[in-house]
């Protein structure tokens, strides 16, 4: 991954060390930086030293990371108070419960102990930071840094402003994630869902509707993305996609196929949220494929597999 210059003087603290959260610290300590681990929970708190250390064994093991595993370990150190974790911090991202009044009582919590100048990202997924940042100390240090889990695999990062949001936020935050490696998307006003989870909502609206009138099954769904979109989404984005799908490029596609998109979008527009009956029908399609037993193993084949595609990407140079 392209890597910019990064400012290794101060560290960088994750609060929320979960799955996305030891994500983070994996990505800012792999590229220098000295990481504080903090969470309320200690039973989260006591594995992600140690999950984070077997990823970046699996990383070093695909060429990832030139360091070693130990070395690049070395830069976590977990604490055990938000104030040790973000005292002397340049940045703080948050990772907690995707819940309004944890991240509030959270921003509150850091507006009382938190430095005049440090730079607070949330790793919300789709509520606004102006949803519970707004009127406090910090609020202009306050931004949404949605990454896609995992953040150490995916490069992808929402930044998303709130109403009180600073230029000066926007721009830290943005080098700051330059310089990890990350690919940065500016979002230019605050939105439900930002991009990335508009856009997933769209497909996996589809794919609910498809598998609940019997259309196909959700192997047969799955396969119509990976073995068909996916090839492409891999490396590019719609909009180049139906760019390049036309003669004569986007406004042609338009021109011919945009009656048809407009008709398929209509035909959903009475479709209601996923009921228990149809999530349970979801759920005993999957688990033909997949026990339940074996969805530790196979998130585990994904980072693999995101691993290997990872280190084609530096191969070839184009990450």
């Amino acid at each position: 991954m392209n890597k910019g210059h990064i400012d290794t003087s101060k560290p960088v603290a994750i609060v929320g060390a979960g799955l996305v959260g030891a994500g983070w610290a994996i990505a800012f300590a792999r590229a220098g930086l000295a990481v504080r681990v903090y969470d309320a929970n200690a039973r989260i708190a006591e594995a992600a030293i140690p999950w984070a250390t077997g990823q970046l064994r699996a990383l070093h093991a695909h060429g990832l990371i030139d360091e070693s595993p130990e070395t690049v370990a070395g830069r976590l150190q977990m604490v055990d108070s938000l104030e040790a974790a973000i005292s002397d911090a340049a940045y703080v991202q948050e990772s907690v419960l995707e819940r309004l009044d944890v991240k509030r009582k959270l921003m509150t919590d850091i507006d009382a102990v938190a430095d005049a100048d440090v730079i607070i990202g949330s790793s919300s997924s789709g509520m606004p930071a102006s949803a519970f940042s707004c009127d406090l100390t910090i609020s202009p240090r306050v931004i949404i840094a949605h990454p896609v889990n995992p953040p150490y695999l995916v490069p992808v990062v929402e930044l998303v402003p709130s109403t009180q949001t600073v230029a000066e936020t926007t721009a830290f935050v943005e080098k700051l994630m330059v310089g990890i490696g990350q690919s940065v998307v500016r979002v230019r006003k605050e939105i439900e869902g930002f991009v990335l989870n508009r856009l997933q909502a769209a497909l996996l609206r589809e794919a609910w509707a498809l598998q609940r009138d019997g259309v196909a099954s959700c192997e047969d769904i799955d396969k119509t993305v990976r073995d068909g979109l996916g090839w492409r989404w891999s490396f590019m984005g719609p909009f180049e996609t139906i760019d390049l799908n036309a003669p004569e490029g986007v406004a042609d596609y338009a021109r011919r196929l945009g009656p048809l998109y407009y008709s398929i979008a209509k035909s959903r527009v009475d479709d209601g949220p996923w009921d228990p009956e149809l999530i349970a029908r979801v759920e005993h399609d999957r688990r033909q494929h997949l026990p339940a037993d074996e969805l530790a193993a196979r998130r585990n084949w994904r980072d693999a597999k995101l691993m290997e595609f990872a280190a084609r990407q530096v191969e070839s140079g184009e990450s």
